[in-house]
């Protein structure tokens, strides 16, 4: 019986197999991806359809690719399983989010080493209770690029630890305007509690398919700014320079080939 699935090229990235290098970085901002590709050599447009946009270049005489995922769980899954299908195993995730825990300041990196499960799609890859967490190997590059990339200045610092998915981005800017504003605010303050880094939109899902589909995973972080900070009246920036997010996951990839070979 005929499916959408059966074309050669893939139903929502519309890439097929060779166009895709083994190593991904994912932006979730379709219009970043030109900027990621441009530190690529020879990268060439390989498909733009919906929220995919999708580069393919080299590192190190390796090929690579940059693809977008758009907003959110669903969008980000339904990229990395394509993706896959095209040949990707190792991917790390970009992008903006909001800092939680009081240490963290605006432009700061945070490198996620797992994320808190408060979205649905890893509901349809994960069992209640196992952690979306990301993998080792990918957050020990990301970690060591950081640490040469930031110079421990306000702003300009990295963290590594647990990182808050969520759904609803209004749900967490503004939660007194929803129906269940007391669970969202006791959650909230229970990550606090806990010290998760800063809250963002895709990287459970991200490594949730990762660990399901026995791929590597990771994700750096840009924190636009600290909610926290903000309600106390503390020092801040506010910034979406994700400049040195894009250098920091083009280092780790180039660690990651050197260490693979």
């Amino acid at each position: 019986m005929a499916s959408i699935m059966d074309g050669e090229r893939q139903f929502h990235i519309r890439a097929a197999k060779g166009e895709v290098g083994r190593y991904v970085i994912l932006p979730g901002d379709p219009g970043r991806v030109p900027k990621i590709a441009a530190l690529l050599d020879n990268a060439v447009q390989i498909a733009q359809n919906r929220e995919y946009n999708l580069y393919t270049g080299e590192l190190n005489g390796v090929k690579v690719s940059v693809c977008s995922t758009g907003i959110g769980g669903p969008s980000a899954a339904i990229a990395v399983e394509e993706l896959i299908k095209c040949g990707a195993d190792t991917f790390i995730r970009i992008g903006t989010s909001g800092g939680i825990r009081m240490d963290v300041v605006g432009g700061d990196l945070c490198i996620a080493s797992a994320a808190v499960r408060a979205e649905g799609t890893t509901r349809e890859y994960l069992p209640d209770g196992y952690p979306a967490a990301a993998d080792f190997e990918v957050v020990r590059a990301l970690a060591d690029t950081a640490a040469e990339l930031c110079d421990g200045s306000f702003g300009n610092n990295y963290h590594v630890g647990v990182v808050h998915s969520k759904d609803s981005f209004y749900g967490e800017v503004e939660p007194e305007g929803s129906a269940v504003s007391g669970k969202i605010l006791s959650e909230w303050e229970g990550y606090v509690k806990c010290g998760c880094l800063t809250s963002e939109m895709e990287c459970a899902a991200v490594f949730g398919v990762g660990i399901v589909r026995g791929v590597r995973c990771g994700a750096v972080l840009t924190a636009i700014w600290n909610v926290e900070r903000s309600k106390q009246g503390l020092p801040d920036n506010i910034t979406e320079d994700s400049s040195r997010a894009i250098k920091c996951a083009v280092g780790a990839i180039k660690r990651l080939i050197e260490s693979d070979k």
